[in-house]
């Protein structure tokens, strides 16, 4: 893995996917990690940025660490993951999610999505959606204007609730999710499989801001051959 201006540190990336890997029971309560170099090399990084992940997850709860035996995994209800509300994941589970912005601009708010926010404007993010690389799902996103007069691409995380909690001090406090059948819009990239036209499953969410506001509002189309929704209950 590498780390890029606007994406998570390298140790918080490898952090989310071995979250992701809990959550979907790829990694079970109790279960031994491999030696640090072991699991360092497998990884592809160094021992230091590994021990850095390991602190990370230690300090979430999620690991567990016997002197003389190893790092056994902590299966807990809330993992405080950046992505826990990103409801996509490879077919066979996990996946660290990463993003490709297409464009950003500030435009009206069309009047076919739901209404929201205080503005007439809103910023429309359209971003390739990977997870463990390989690409899933094309996302819209429509962030209302009146939290930030521009938004400039190279400064989105991939996490864009990170980027907004840490930008402008905004919260995503829950959020709402309809699904149905789609269809690829024409603005889709050749890196995503399906094409122009192709019916495909459609997330239209509705986010809501700490404070109640309806802050946002975001179409995904998703490659059901590639990726799959997600919602458990504990």
């Amino acid at each position: 893995m590498r780390s890029s201006k606007g994406s998570l540190p390298v140790y918080l990336q490898i952090a989310e996917t071995l979250v992701r890997d809990i959550t979907a029971g790829r990694l079970i309560d109790g279960e031994k990690l491999p030696p640090e170099r072991e699991m360092a090399s497998t990884l592809g990084i160094a021992v230091g940025t590994l021990r850095k992940t390991l602190a990370e997850l230690h300090n979430r709860g999620l690991l567990k660490r016997i002197q003389g035996s190893g790092n056994y995994i902590c299966a807990i209800t809330d993992p405080k993951s950046v992505y826990s509300m990103f409801r996509l994941e490879l077919i066979t589970g996990g996946g660290f999610p990463t993003a490709d912005v297409l464009s950003v601009s500030r435009q009206t708010k069309p009047h076919d999505i739901p209404s929201f926010g205080s503005s007439e404007e809103g910023h429309r993010i359209r971003r390739l959606r990977r997870i463990g690389g390989k690409a899933a799902a094309i996302e819209e996103i429509w962030l209302d204007s009146s939290y930030i007069e521009q938004v400039a691409a190279e400064e989105l995380s991939e996490s864009l609730y990170l980027y907004y909690r840490t930008r402008l001090g905004l919260w995503i406090a829950k959020a709402e999710d309809h699904i149905d059948l789609g269809h690829v819009p024409d603005w889709s990239p050749d890196a995503f499989g399906p094409r122009c036209g192709d019916a495909v499953p459609h997330v239209l969410r509705i986010s809501y801001s700490h404070d109640g506001a309806t802050a946002e509002i975001s179409h995904t189309w998703y490659d059901q051959s590639v990726a799959r929704y997600v919602n458990r209950l504990r």
